[in-house]
């Protein structure tokens, strides 16, 4: 979410521009914590193990662009592969939330020692087309940080009094309806 829209909603001025940048930051790398995968656009440099699979999946997603892909080989030193020998499925540009995998020719399997690839490629959001809901998240998490921040109580939740349990209490790391935002795109672990 850009920086001036985030302080028009919050109703932000100038003097607290270094707080509100603080606090997107950190709720978008909350965001990609806790989806366990990278959501902004980045270059990714990624050792794939070739153990004879023609079908190599990507570790981030959506990929926008493979730049280049390399054999490692034991002994020699690594070999550029021609973009002949590959394709990306889904197809590279697609917004699609979906793992995307390299497809490897049959050709490439006749290759003696190879023992792992190289791939070079862009993946994630771009910053105007970050989809509506993550956006939303984003924003939610970072305005309920900011709140935390100005009423100076970092961390509790306040006074529960009643039933035994008085004093302070620490709260919650993440909103639950950013949690609920965010649970198409976590990545999930077997």
């Amino acid at each position: 979410m850009p920086l001036d829209d985030f302080k028009a909603l919050m109703g932000v001025d100038d003097r607290e521009d270094k707080i509100a940048r603080f606090c997107l930051v950190t709720a978008t790398l909350s965001i990609e914590q806790y989806c366990k995968r990278r959501l902004l656009r980045k270059t990714q440099f990624e050792y794939i193990d070739f153990y004879g699979d023609l079908v190599l999946p990507l570790r981030e997603y959506p990929v926008s662009k493979v730049s280049a892909v390399y054999g490692i080989y034991p002994i020699s030193p690594s070999e550029f592969v021609e973009p002949d020998f590959y394709t990306v499925v889904p197809d590279c540009g697609t917004d699609v939330d979906l793992p995307f995998a390299l497809s490897l020719s049959p050709a490439l399997k006749r290759l003696r020692g190879l023992q792992a690839l190289k791939v070079v490629y862009s993946s994630g959001y771009s910053q105007g087309k970050v989809p509506a809901d993550l956006a939303s998240a984003c924003m939610e998490l970072a305005a309920w940080n900011m709140n935390r921040y100005r009423g100076r109580r970092v961390g509790m939740t306040g006074n529960i009094r009643g039933a035994g349990k008085e004093g302070e209490h620490f709260e919650m790391a993440m909103p639950v309806q950013v949690r609920q935002l965010l649970e198409p795109y976590k990545r999930k672990v077997i």
